[in-house]
């Protein structure tokens, strides 16, 4: 995708097509009042026949108005004037991109960063601009026989800037950073969209270990001989159910200077998981495959940071596995002595995301880290709490936390807090072993953060928990690649505060 910045008039625009706003009642924002005085009215005119009423995400393509260079406008819906906030943005450019999908054009110019929306600048609708329209161009059709008539992208993506020098430069490095971004959430959606029988925890590590020689990050796979060296025992106590051997994927972007403490990321990378003998029931268990989101989302956030040279020290480690059932699986029952020390009793094998997690975050700790972020498809708890439109953020530091939900904002990849009191931690009492890997059904997802608070007692830390948002259920299944942006996001106010 090619992104460039231009000053052009829509009436000389030699694109395969532009996209101008029109507001409810007929208003026209001021780029669709050029192209209806270049067109001497027939702009104005086909509003006035009544098929357009200028609801939110509402498109309508227009061919060869007099007057104009372009074959091709589309006139989108902004709903109500003076009334636009970022999510009615987000949602009407999204119905654009749709619509340019569906109509199989290359090249695009949008006149839509002068529109008023609450509280964000131009710049700031251009991230929001590029990510949502690469975002609704993304297909993955990797599996089925090619069409003698292949679809066509979007190849070219133009932004009209109605301001100043200044203006386009913070356009041109906001588009930058949503490209940077919209390329990494497509990754992480192909990595979490492959089938368990191709990504299995080997191919994981070999796609990291690609993208990484492709960067110019550093990586390091760790196998079951050197996890038994590590005594990563609830790592492999998870992984022995399984004929696939696990992975410790470990990459390193080291950007910033030798002083500065690494931030790290650690993504569950369960790249499928059937419960163990804890079995799942079979309905949707096909989306198993889906339980290395975190996994994917720590990849390609370290991914980002690299393609944008971003001046910080960043590490992301990701414990890959199956949980299946098997004669050597895990039992309900079973014991196991983790990395750290710690014995776990594993009451529930399907409750296995935390385990592998554990290994992680105590081995993260040789990188001294200024903080560790983990991410990972962890309870079902956390759908019931806050559906599927926000990731729940805990963790052992105010002040990460916060910057985590403010990054959330920014990107619109939000996440919300839960609380991880000390009397959470009842209910991983074991009458056999240091704690039980889980709690019961009263507060799930907050005693899961309080099973992996235990192994992070010596650095600032946080989990998201991105259970609901990860995936979408139904006919169009499919990765979200949540939550990306708002790592990404992260990484770009941390690099702010360096300059």
């Amino acid at each position: 995708m090619e992104i460039a910045i231009h000053a052009h008039k829509p009436s000389t625009d030699k694109m395969d097509c532009i996209v101008v706003g029109v507001y409810e009642h007929g208003i026209l924002s001021p780029a669709a009042t050029l192209v209806d005085i270049a067109s001497n009215g027939a702009l104005q005119e086909f509003i006035e026949m009544g098929d357009f009423g200028g609801q939110c995400g509402e498109t309508q393509i227009l061919y060869q108005l007099p007057g104009l260079a372009t074959q091709r406008v589309m006139v989108l819906g902004l709903g109500a004037h003076g009334k636009l906030k970022d999510s009615k943005f987000r949602k009407a450019v999204q119905s654009a991109g749709k619509a340019l999908q569906q109509a199989q054009i290359t090249q695009v110019s949008f006149y839509l960063l002068e529109t008023p929306v609450a509280r964000r600048s131009p710049a700031a609708l251009s991230k929001i601009l590029v990510q949502t329209v690469m975002d609704a161009d993304y297909q993955f059709d990797h599996h089925k026989e090619p069409s003698e008539n292949p679809r066509r992208s979007l190849t070219h993506l133009h932004l009209n800037v109605a301001g100043g020098a200044e203006e386009e430069a913070a356009i041109k490095q906001a588009s930058a950073e949503a490209l940077a971004t919209a390329r990494a959430v497509a990754w992480a959606k192909d990595l979490a969209n492959e089938p368990g029988n191709i990504c299995t925890p080997i191919w994981l590590a070999q796609q990291a270990e690609a993208m990484a020689q492709r960067t110019g990050i550093k990586s390091t796979i760790l196998g079951p001989d050197a996890m038994a060296a590590l005594d990563m025992r609830l790592l492999l106590g998870v992984a022995q159910g399984s004929r696939q051997e696990p992975r410790l994927i470990i990459l390193e972007y080291w950007g910033g200077s030798d002083e500065q403490a690494p931030i790290v990321f650690v993504g569950k990378g369960l790249t499928f998981d059937a419960g163990g003998i804890s079995l799942k029931p079979a309905d949707k268990m096909d989306e198993m495959k889906y339980d290395m989101c975190g996994g994917a989302a720590a990849l390609a956030a370290i991914q980002a940071a690299a393609e944008l040279k971003l001046p910080l020290n960043i590490i992301t480690v990701v414990p890959a596995s199956e949980n299946l059932p098997d004669g050597l699986a895990t039992k309900p029952g079973d014991i196991h002595k983790s990395m750290k020390g710690l014995t776990v009793e594993v009451i529930n094998t399907d409750a296995e995301g935390r385990l592998i997690l554990a290994d992680a975050l105590t081995y993260v700790e040789r990188f001294e880290p200024d903080v560790v972020i983990d991410m990972a498809t962890l309870t079902g708890a956390c759908v019931i709490a806050l559906g599927h439109q926000t990731a729940a953020v805990l963790g052992n530091h105010e002040g990460l936390v916060h910057d985590l939900i403010s990054a959330g904002k920014e990107s619109m990849d939000r996440a919300w807090e839960l609380p991880l009191f000390e009397e959470y931690q009842e209910q991983l009492k074991s009458s056999f072993a240091d704690l039980s890997n889980v709690g019961g059904r009263p507060a799930g997802t907050i005693t899961a953060a309080c099973f992996l608070s235990r192994f992070t007692e010596n650095y600032h830390w946080a989990h998201l928990d991105i259970a609901g948002v990860a995936w979408k259920s139904g006919e169009n299944k499919g990765a979200t690649g949540r939550p990306v942006a708002l790592l990404v996001e992260y990484l770009l106010n941390r690099s702010r505060q360096t300059a």
